[in-house]
């Protein structure tokens, strides 16, 4: 039996949420159009200095965890912050950071543009923490692959509406998922999308799925450091004033008309991607023109040096 939610809202493209999601419950990130990807930060609610560690679960786990996996925090806690209950789409990557500001404006030249690391750094703003307490994000429903080159790359989305991910609190965490801001690459088909978020708290037969695991002696917390004072509180609170101020939000779509002659016609049904769009062409057009610049402007590695 399915307990019954806690929380139950959309999240709405360009933004974030920062939640609590105490030990034994349930944090579910569903498709509600699919092909988006969702970044994820997290933080032991009672000590922030405990934070999920990519490198860690990718080190234990692979770089596409799934269903099955734990999310790790660093060395030297180095433990289980939530546990990948179920995945039905089995595409989540370790590899890439977020999207920042510097990124848009050095490729594409776009003075403000919405991005994963300021997202994240104004969602979890809420609870004191600032754009330097951002770390490199677990990436949900994001299909990447590494080449022959040893390069990773982004792939196109193949998840479909109602596809999920619930993960299982180990430890009272802050977490906070937002929508990535990506709508010029392929991390979300070329466009923002919302998404369904909500918690619940885990029956008991979810919680016996839980593989068991011992604790050892080098799983550290600061009673064991040689510099055991801490200098600032550690503790997570909720600014009751708080108030979203997210770039470029609420996002606004304009629709444009394109007219292809016949021979531009012919072309576009050779190469449009009716497996991901459907019958939607404004989409799959979108696709073509953004594969084309992606292809034509983002190929080859910066040069040595250059700062890129």
């Amino acid at each position: 039996m399915t307990e019954p939610h806690l929380l139950n809202f959309v999240l709405e493209p360009g933004t974030g949420k920062a939640l609590e999601v105490p030990a034994g419950h349930v944090l579910r990130i569903e498709q509600i159009d699919g092909g988006q990807c969702v970044d994820l930060n997290c933080y032991n609610l009672h000590d922030y200095k405990e934070r999920l560690s990519v490198g860690r679960t990718r080190a234990r786990h692979g770089i596409h965890p799934s269903q099955g996996s734990f999310l790790w925090s660093a060395s030297p806690r180095e433990r289980q912050l939530l546990y990948i209950l179920k995945d039905t789409a089995g595409c989540n990557d370790t590899l890439f950071p977020g999207c920042s500001a510097h990124l848009y404006e050095r490729l594409f030249g776009f003075a403000v543009h919405t991005n994963c690391n300021d997202i994240q750094g104004e969602a979890q703003r809420e609870y004191g923490l600032t754009p330097d307490d951002v770390h490199d994000s677990f990436n949900l429903f994001m299909k990447t692959a590494v080449g022959a080159d040893g390069i990773p790359r982004i792939q196109r989305q193949l998840t479909k509406a109602g596809d999920f991910v619930e993960f299982l609190a180990m430890i009272d965490v802050l977490a906070i998922p937002n929508i990535c801001g990506d709508d010029v690459m392929m991390n979300s088909n070329f466009s923002l999308k919302p998404m369904r978020i909500a918690v619940r708290k885990a029956n008991q037969a979810e919680l016996d799925t839980v593989p068991k695991a011992k604790a050892l002696p080098s799983q550290r917390t600061p009673a064991d450091f040689r510099l055991s004072v801490i200098k600032a509180d550690r503790e997570l609170y909720r600014d009751p004033g708080y108030k979203p101020a997210f770039a470029n939000t609420p996002i606004e779509l304009t629709d444009v008309d394109v007219v292809l002659d016949p021979d531009e016609a012919e072309m576009f049904e050779a190469v449009k991607r009716s497996d991901i769009y459907g019958q939607d062409e404004g989409a799959a057009l979108r696709d073509v023109l953004f594969t084309w610049w992606e292809e034509t402007f983002l190929t080859d590695p910066p040069p040595p040096g250059s700062g890129a």
